[in-house]
């Protein structure tokens, strides 16, 4: 009597004999003994393996967890049936090694940022398991790396105090540039009307320069008539003022009295 077993597509059968391994058959329709031979069937698939909450101690003694998910497939089925009572949990623990191996090397800043580094090198520390395991890991990728709940509570502390410190360098600095603003606008204003001030001056001057200029150009070609004219003018200004005294000079007093209001002065000064 013939039993017969179907190995599915993506799988291969291992035909067993008295429980010893006989021969390799690939996916379709098999006949075997049965009580004296099995088939067993392994998949070549790929699969998912997560490997979650592992604790590692990074170079800095900080204590982080770790969740990893790998994709293997089995590239030798007799390695991985026979050689190893579970090559599955065996290449598990080599991954956990490594990456144990790869943190630990490493500052706990550095590893939380170096996520893609991580993966790079446990990738190319696992390499090629087959002749280990029959196994080849096609993808590592760390799914969190998570510190401790203590660091993570300090963590915030020191990133809450960062923020604060910042704040307060950004406010102070606000501060000062809207104290150097006011001053500014201060001194340009002052400036602005020292200026004014010393343009208006400028000008008076010139007007004044311009005045005595003239004067004295006039001045310089006036003749003798002329001042007599403004003594005749401050005589009779004399005149209707209340003084009783005059100083005049000796220079041409004898003509004095030729002036009517000279005279006038002269009278009234004696009725006074």
């Amino acid at each position: 009597m013939l039993g017969f077993k179907i190995v599915p597509q993506n799988n291969q059968g291992l035909v067993e004999t008295l429980g010893r391994y006989r021969h390799s058959v690939e996916s379709g329709l098999h006949f075997y003994l049965p009580f004296f031979q099995k088939i067993r069937n392994v998949s070549l698939a790929m699969e998912p393996l997560a490997l979650p909450n592992y604790s590692i101690i990074t170079k800095d003694n900080a204590d982080v967890s770790a969740s990893l998910t790998l994709n293997f497939h089995v590239t030798d089925a007799v390695k991985y049936q026979y050689e190893n009572t579970d090559s599955v949990e065996s290449m598990a623990q080599l991954v956990r090694g490594h990456l144990r191996d790869i943190i630990g090397r490493m500052d706990l800043n550095e590893a939380l940022g170096s996520t893609a580094k991580i993966n790079q090198e446990l990738t190319l520390a696992i390499g090629d398991l087959t002749n280990t395991y029959g196994i080849n890991v096609d993808r590592i990728n760390i799914d969190e790396l998570t510190p401790s709940k203590a660091i993570q509570a300090a963590m915030d502390k020191q990133l809450t105090a960062d923020r604060e410190k910042v704040a307060a360098i950004a406010q102070a600095e606000g501060e000062a540039r809207s104290i150097q603003l006011t001053n500014k606008a201060k001194n340009d204003a002052l400036m602005a009307t020292a200026s004014a001030e010393a343009t208006a001056t400028r000008t008076r001057a010139d007007a004044e320069r311009y005045r005595i200029d003239t004067v004295q150009a006039g001045l310089a070609n006036a003749d003798d008539k002329y001042f007599q004219n403004q003594s005749i003018n401050a005589f009779s200004q004399l005149a209707n003022s209340n003084a009783n005294t005059i100083v005049v000079p000796n220079d041409g007093a004898d003509q004095f009295g030729k002036l009517p209001i000279v005279g006038k002065l002269l009278e009234k000064g004696a009725n006074n």
